[in-house]
């Protein structure tokens, strides 16, 4: 059991270097994107960068990064991948689609 949470740590923490290394290629404005700037934040598909402009229409712009979990589709795990390339300010500066590596499934416990 410890061996596997130590396993499960140590990809987290390779899983967040990776985020936070990626970070820096540059951010996108979620109140000036279009739906093609949208794409390219991880795990933005069209159907969830429409929904992020419908909300944005129908409610204003987003006022801080984390308004975005208020689209549905966008949870807490979700926007902590979002996070680091989000703004709600100044230009978008992201010019190619983010991916994060899913994940691995948790083995069936076979004790």
């Amino acid at each position: 059991m410890t061996a596997r949470i130590l396993m499960t740590l140590a990809l987290a923490t390779l899983l967040a270097g990776e985020v936070l290394a990626a970070g820096a290629a540059g951010q996108v404005n979620v109140n000036t994107a279009t739906v093609q700037e949208l794409q390219l934040l991880p795990r933005v598909g069209p159907a969830l960068a429409q929904r992020i402009i419908d909300f944005r229409t129908a409610n204003g712009v987003f006022k801080a990064p984390e308004e975005l979990t208020r689209v549905k589709g966008i949870g807490e795990t979700s926007f902590a991948l979002l996070k680091p390339y989000v703004s709600i300010e100044g230009a978008t500066t992201l010019k190619e689609k983010v991916k994060v590596p899913r994940a691995p499934k948790a083995a069936a416990n076979k004790s």
